[in-house]
């Protein structure tokens, strides 16, 4: 493995503010996941999947509930109906990705009765899992690997008709905006990890990055991208991109709180690895690696763009 140890010269400007190394402390994970190895979750999410006689996949939101960690069906019915409401939004028609259907269930005296459920195409699983609480690791993983499906799909499709989706302005903005929160949680737990001083932090973050682009540090994304010195990269990354991010953010968080990491090598070291992991998950459902995504639109812009076009997504964490 890539020996990550070298300290970067790196100025805050390239990427973003650094996080206050003090933020209010993030809240305890609501719940944990057994651990699993990324191609684990992969084959759970592509075993639960469903194909329809004319080839489109759907999930069974039953499913979904069990694969995103939510213990009550109750709460996750209102992530779906935030996911409904998006999908209106979006100028789509909700009846159309989220059809109720029953499902006949064996009860333990072995009669049967049916319960509700609903079948989520991939459009309104992506929009489940964008609305759900990105804390679970699950879900983390989910919003990473719809995204990376639809812009898949999108791609296979071209000569068809494509599925109605999000536009990417609407896909980038909530995820830049969930990044900027889980970057302020990640500080504050990286700092109880001993990654005491903004410097430090500039190089824990640099490690994380390290893993993802296959080496390439903030000013090496830059170079390979095009862009100048002062363009945030992230400001500049699409919705896929933002998602790999994000997925890299949530589980290296988690991980250092779950494993009890201590000292600054060691938390440098556990970024850098999750980081390679996100890479080779992208990797393994034939996804795009981050450092050849194109570069987006300056996400300020495309903000403004948003807010004079209508009322922003509903983005909303949920839990239990």
């Amino acid at each position: 493995m890539q020996d990550p140890t070298r300290t970067p010269d790196v100025d805050p400007l390239l990427d973003e503010t650094i996080p206050d190394m003090d933020p209010p402390r993030a809240p305890t994970l609501v719940a944990k996941m057994p651990d699993e190895t990324i191609g684990d979750l992969i084959e759970r999410f592509e075993a639960a999947g469903h194909t329809d006689v004319e080839g489109h996949e759907y999930w069974f939101a039953r499913d979904l509930q069990t694969l995103l960690d939510y213990a009550k069906w109750e709460n996750f019915l209102t992530v779906i109906e935030r996911a409904r409401i998006a999908c209106e939004m979006s100028g789509h028609d909700p009846a159309d990705h989220f059809p109720d259907v029953g499902k006949m269930v064996t009860l333990g005296s072995g009669a049967e009765r049916e319960i509700e459920d609903i079948a989520l195409s991939r459009y309104a699983s992506y929009l489940v899992a964008q609305n759900a609480d990105g804390r679970k690791r699950p879900v983390a993983f989910a919003q990473t690997y719809f995204a990376i499906q639809t812009r898949r799909a999108e791609l296979n499709d071209q000569a068809a008709v494509p599925a109605p989706v999000l536009s990417e302005d609407e896909r980038r903005c909530p995820l830049r905006d969930e990044i900027k929160k889980h970057n302020k949680s990640l500080a504050s737990t990286a700092k109880t990890a001993g990654v005491d001083t903004p410097f430090d932090f500039l190089v824990f973050r640099t490690h994380g990055y390290k893993g993802l682009y296959g080496g390439l540090d903030v000013a090496g994304i830059q170079r390979h991208k095009g862009l100048k010195p002062k363009q945030p990269i992230l400001d500049h990354m699409g919705s896929t991109e933002l998602a790999a991010n994000l997925f890299r953010a949530t589980q290296t968080e988690e991980k250092l709180r779950r494993d009890g990491i201590r000292g600054k090598e060691k938390a440098n070291q556990t970024h850098y690895d999750i980081g390679l992991k996100v890479r080779q998950t992208i990797a393994e459902i034939g996804g795009t690696m981050p450092e050849a995504l194109p570069v987006a639109e300056d996400i300020k812009k495309v903000n403004r763009r948003v807010q004079k076009s209508g009322p922003d997504l509903l983005t909303d964490e949920g839990g239990d």
